[in-house]
């Protein structure tokens, strides 16, 4: 009896060990290797690839394709303890101005045509979509707004969800997708001032270069007037004196 409880506190603490070691795996690794935004990724052919049925932002003329992998994870048999796989072929959620996922890119095709073009010929995961309709409504043009992972920061081997994620805009055809974050900054949030045409954005630079996003660590903030035809990045500090 005293073996088995000696092997039960074994296997729990490798246990905590292990999730202690998943918890600090750091976003960010830095290697003699550059990480470049334009490298090209491996593509996982283990994955089944499928498109969601297309949405229309309201305001908009463009139908949007969601494109991404089929989901297939374990669930309880209700037989018994036993797993079994279940697949889920919807891989986006919509709600009215903003549509969310995991996706691997986005086309786009006018209501009025059958001819379909991608956002994107860069191996990312965009996980946000927003439609700026405020700023339609007041400025006549239609923009995209992104939250997108589009460097292997964490240097897996993949891009997802582990890796930092960016700020991008374009037109809501897809035109003009632009990068507004800088690489390797994490984008921590953002939101227009309708007023202003600006939408503002701040991010988290790791200046100590320990792979963590922490205390220690830069807040840069930003806007871009949306107004204009060329979109400007600037730099603000909101707290100098």
């Amino acid at each position: 009896m005293k073996k088995l409880k000696g092997a039960v506190v074994i296997l729990v603490l490798m246990s905590l060990y292990s999730c202690k070691n998943e918890e600090e795996q750091p976003k960010v690794i830095y290697e003699a290797k550059k990480i470049s935004v334009r490298e090209p990724q491996k593509i996982d052919s283990t994955q089944i690839k499928i498109a969601d049925l297309p949405i229309l932002m309201e305001g908009t003329n463009y139908l949007i394709h969601p494109i991404g992998d089929v989901r297939v994870y374990d669930v309880s048999s209700k037989y018994g303890s036993t797993k079994v796989n279940q697949v889920s072929y919807t891989i986006s959620n919509y709600n009215r101005f903003e549509l969310t996922g995991y996706f691997q890119n986005l086309m786009f095709q006018h209501i009025d045509s059958t001819a379909l073009r991608p956002l994107t010929d860069q191996v990312m995961q965009i996980q946000t979509v927003t439609y700026l309709n405020t700023i339609a409504d007041k400025t006549k043009k239609k923009i995209l707004v992104y939250s997108i992972a589009d460097l292997d920061t964490n240097q897996d081997g993949k891009i997802d969800s582990n890796d930092i994620k960016s700020l991008y805009i374009s037109m809501n055809d897809g035109t003009k997708f632009t990068k507004l974050s800088e690489d390797l900054h994490e984008l921590l949030d953002w939101s227009v001032i309708e007023t202003q045409n600006r939408l503002y954005f701040r991010t988290i630079e790791d200046i100590n270069k320990n792979g963590a996003f922490d205390k220690n660590d830069a807040i840069d903030y930003f806007y871009v007037d949306l107004s204009k035809n060329q979109w400007k990045i600037e730099s603000y500090n909101p707290m100098k004196n």
